[in-house]
C-alpha cells in the first residue's frame, strides 16, 4: 500500500509539471518531436517511477512483428499501465478517448496537442464515422492508430466481446491490423491503488494484412490472435480464459 502511494504522488507530480510545460511549449514543436517531448518523456519517467516505488517490470516478445509503416493496433485492455506502455512502443499515435478527457487540466490540454481521436460515446453511428474519417487521416499521416478493442477494462482471465470500430478503421484504410496481448492485470488490477511486484509479458502477434478481408473478417481474425496471445502467457491458463 505504501510503495503504490508514493508511486501514485510521484505520478500526480509528473503529470503535472509535465502537462504545464507541454501545454506552454509543446504547440510550437512538429508531430513527432512533440509527441517524444510530451507524451513520450512522461511516460517512460511514469513507468521508471513505477518499477522503482512498485518493483514492476515489463518484458516484450515479438517486436520483429511490429510492420514498418504506422497501422491499426488492437491491444488487450486491462488497467491503466497498457495506455502508458503502448506510448514508449510506438510512436507518435493517435488513441481513441473519451471527448471529456481533453477537458481535464494539464493531462487533457497536453493530451489535445498530439492529435488524439476524440469521440462521443453517446453517439455510437457519428462515433464510427468520425473514428473512421480521423483515423485514415492520421495513418496517412504516419501516426499509428491505437485502440482497445475490448471497450472497457477486463478482469484476468476474461475476454471482452471486440467491437469492430478498429476493423472498420483497417478496412476502409487497407491498413494492417497489430494485436497485442499482456497480463498487465496481474501487477497492476483495474480500479485498484495496491500494485503487485512482478515482470509484465507483453506478446506482439503477427500483424494481419486486411486487403480483401471485411469489418467482420478482420474481427474475427483479431479475436483470434488476441486469445492465442493470451493464453501463451505466464500463468494463464487457456481452460480459464472465459468469454464474456
Amino acid at each position: 500500500m505504501l510503495r503504490s502511494v508514493l508511486f501514485y504522488l510521484g505520478y500526480s507530480l509528473a503529470t503535472l509539471i509535465w502537462g504545464t510545460l507541454s501545454v506552454l511549449v509543446g504547440w510550437v514543436l512538429p508531430t513527432r518531436p512533440r509527441f517524444l517531448f510530451i507524451i513520450g518523456a512522461w511516460t517512460r519517467i511514469c513507468l521508471w517511477w513505477l518499477k522503482v516505488t512498485c518493483g514492476i517490470r515489463v518484458e516484450v516478445s515479438g517486436r520483429e512483428h511490429i510492420p514498418d509503416t504506422p497501422c491499426v493496433v488492437l491491444c488487450r485492455h486491462e488497467s491503466t499501465w497498457e495506455t502508458l506502455f503502448l506510448q514508449t512502443l510506438l510512436a507518435p499515435q493517435a488513441t481513441i478517448i473519451k471527448r471529456e478527457l481533453l477537458w481535464i487540466p494539464f493531462f487533457g490540454w497536453a493530451f489535445a496537442l498530439n492529435k488524439p481521436i476524440a469521440i462521443d460515446r453517446g453517439t455510437p453511428r457519428s462515433a464510427l464515422k468520425r473514428l473512421i474519417s480521423v483515423g485514415r487521416s492520421r495513418l496517412s499521416e504516419g501516426i499509428w492508430v491505437v485502440l482497445f478493442p475490448e471497450g472497457t477494462r477486463m478482469p484476468p482471465g476474461t475476454m471482452g466481446r471486440f467491437q469492430v470500430g478498429g476493423s472498420a478503421l483497417a478496412s476502409a484504410a487497407g491498413a494492417d491490423v497489430l494485436v497485442i496481448a499482456h497480463n498487465a492485470g496481474d501487477c497492476w488490477p483495474a480500479h485498484a491503488l495496491v500494485k503487485t511486484p512482478g515482470t509484465i509479458s507483453v506478446r506482439i502477434m503477427p500483424p494481419i494484412r486486411t486487403i480483401g478481408l471485411d469489418t467482420k473478417a478482420i474481427t474475427a481474425a483479431a479475436e483470434t490472435l488476441l486469445a492465442e496471445g493470451q493464453q501463451t502467457l505466464p500463468g494463464r491458463n487457456p481452460a480459464n480464459e472465459t468469454p464474456i
